[in-house]
């Protein structure tokens, strides 16, 4: 694999059996994204945008092709590898926020780096405060707006300095405004860790930001710039 590139993508495609035979999902992606690029991932429902993202993350399977990551070919790798592959060099920011609601705001931030075995809160702290949130640390997440959910879970994925960061539909649940923000927040945080982006959006404006824009329609890549 080039070490330039964070994500090398070939001959990629994911097929499952329906009561017609083989549909396919996903067919002959093929991409690179260099370190520390963005890239965003759109198309219409259906088009195969999460079902790639779950495939760039380890998290699924292909039927055919393969996957470099941060240097590691993925799914030469078996399921407890590629589990220790994210947590070493992956973050991931989802719509939903996927926050544990049981923790506190510092308590999720300092849970990849306990389950990490890295020192955990004077880091978690600095992080919560880099996103404006230090006045929140003993907060839960229902005692928190959406967008301040959403900074609990950028602060989560970052503070962990990934060489890669997965954000799927990351304003999805919040009002423009918010949105706005959030995303601006990102995308700064990117910047200064210089880790590689790939962001699943519906949003064309979101999706301009990035340097580069692959287009997915019925499961095949029908626009790569």
């Amino acid at each position: 694999m080039d070490t330039g590139n964070s994500i090398e993508v070939k001959d990629l495609g994911k097929h499952v059996a329906d009561a017609g035979g083989r549909l396919a999902i996903l067919e002959d992606i093929a991409f690179t994204v260099r370190a520390g690029a963005a890239l965003a991932i759109t198309g219409s429902s259906g088009s195969g945008k999460s079902t790639l993202l779950g495939l760039l993350a380890g998290l699924d399977v292909p039927s055919s092709g393969s996957v470099h990551l941060a240097g590691h070919d993925l799914f030469a790798l078996d399921e407890d590898g590629r589990a220790r592959l994210r947590a070493n060099h992956v973050g991931f920011v989802f719509q939903s926020f996927q926050l544990l609601p049981n923790l506190t705001a510092l308590e999720n931030v300092m849970l990849p780096l306990e389950l990490a075995g890295l020192p955990a809160r004077a880091a978690a702290e600095a992080m919560l405060d880099r996103v404006g949130l230090g006045q929140r640390l003993h907060h839960y997440p229902r005692t928190l707006s959406g967008g301040e959910q959403q900074r609990v879970s950028l602060a989560r994925a970052f503070v962990v300095k990934p060489a890669l960061l997965f954000a799927d539909e990351p304003t999805g649940s919040l009002d423009a405004a918010t949105g706005d923000r959030v995303i601006d927040l990102m995308f700064a945080l990117q910047r200064e860790q210089g880790a590689t982006l790939v962001l699943v959006t519906h949003d064309a404006a979101l999706a301009s930001r990035c340097e580069r824009q692959l287009v997915l329609a019925a499961g095949r890549v029908v626009s790569s710039n």
